[in-house]
């Protein structure tokens, strides 16, 4: 399915590999006219839906090069890394994990390197060009580093993420929008990531879109939120961690899941899932909302949920939720010296987040594979009607 889409998007204009007449460079695409049309319809849904979720959400736009310090503080200089396996032969060198589930058909995001290279040995996978022996298995920072400025330059990096461009504004924007939590910070912009072995088109790229909101909240009201009971009785598709040998996907009411996960966080959950269904209009029975083991989390989240789709090419990540407490505040707290906490009501307290992210990207894939349909004469690709790039096309009768 993803070679059938990926012709169709290179014949009809929605995109294709960036500078191909030059031979191209892996996970780098470039948008087409269609491609463009419907992307932007994307990002400006997802601006109208979820920054009018409360009249105190607003979205910002940041720069894309951030200083050394900003990663240090945040963990990603020293925890953003992926598994990498090298050919003793030629060299060739893989993203661990993928080769593993290339080979074994599974899911191994979270393993140690120790277990991967066990694993490895064990089922004796060998080089995918020239069959040689592995190495054992490393690890690489994702980051891009970049070098600013002439007489004495500065390491810096392009971002990983679109977030850290919230966290180190908080503050300026918390005192300029009225000193008011929630507060959301909204940003759709460019990311960047090494990855050792980009795949699947625009599901991993080296440079993507992130459609991000950070709520920032008084952690003591973690437990309440004024709309719950908007959603309490609203069923929820979840694909827990102790179903993952069932493959079953369970449908719980909010006021279920609160038992498990607390009323802030589910509210977003449900949101999230209201986008994909109501929005955008997707069958129920192709999303679910999977929890990500310890191992699997993010080194910065307590929480962490991601929607996925079912495609073409099996279930795949294309958001995610995140409960990210206080740890990026308190770490540019305490690397910048800046304090970074909020007197309300005369408590002095570090705010935490809850982090909706979405790959703009990765969704744009999943409409064109889930809108795909093929007839007895014609195959063809059907948009929900609020993202389609066209209004009405007038033909001549023929």
């Amino acid at each position: 399915m993803k070679d059938v889409i990926e012709s169709i998007a290179k014949r009809r204009g929605f995109f294709w590999q960036s500078s191909e007449i030059y031979g191209g460079i892996s996970g780098l695409y470039d948008y087409a006219p269609i491609g463009t049309m419907l992307k932007r319809g994307w990002e400006n849904l997802w601006r109208s839906y979820f920054i009018g979720l409360d009249d105190n959400f607003f979205e910002i736009e940041t720069s894309d090069i951030m200083p050394e310090s900003v990663f240090v503080a945040s963990g990603h200089l020293k925890n953003f890394v992926d598994p990498t396996v090298k050919c003793k032969n030629c060299g060739s060198t893989y993203r661990a994990d993928h080769i593993l589930e290339d080979v074994l058909k599974e899911n191994f995001e979270g393993l140690t390197a120790d277990e991967m290279s066990r694993l490895i040995k064990k089922h004796n996978i060998r080089c995918e060009k020239c069959k040689g022996e592995l190495e054992d298995v490393g690890a690489l920072n994702m980051m891009f580093p970049v070098s600013v400025g002439v007489e004495k330059p500065a390491t810096a990096y392009l971002r990983p993420e679109t977030a850290q461009g919230a966290y180190v504004n908080f503050k300026l924007a918390f005192e300029a929008m009225r000193r008011k939590l929630p507060l959301g910070m909204a940003i759709i912009g460019k990311a960047y990531r090494n990855e050792i072995s980009p795949r699947n088109a625009l599901l991993r790229m080296r440079e993507f879109t992130q459609a991000e909101l950070q709520v920032f909240f008084d952690p003591d009201k973690i437990n309440e939120h004024p709309e719950f009971n908007e959603i309490k009785d609203y069923v929820v598709r979840i694909f827990p961690v102790e179903n993952r040998e069932s493959g079953k996907t369970d449908e719980m009411e909010c006021s279920a899941l609160i038992r498990k996960l607390p009323k802030f966080y589910v509210y977003y959950m449900a949101k999230m899932q209201q986008f994909y269904l109501d929005v955008l209009g997707l069958s129920k029975a192709k999303l679910r909302f999977r929890e990500l083991s310890d191992e699997e989390r993010a080194f910065y989240n307590k929480y962490h949920y991601d929607v996925e789709l079912q495609l073409g090419i099996g279930w795949k990540e294309i958001a995610g939720l995140h409960y990210r407490t206080d740890h990026d505040l308190g770490g540019h707290e305490k690397i910048s010296h800046h304090d970074m906490s909020v007197s309300i009501d005369g408590k002095k307290f570090l705010p935490h987040v809850i982090e909706l992210s979405f790959g703009v990207d990765r969704n744009i894939f999943a409409l064109l594979d889930l809108c795909y349909r093929e007839e007895k004469a014609r195959a063809l690709v059907s948009f929900p009607r609020l993202l389609s790039p066209f209004d009405c096309s007038i033909f001549p009768l023929v």
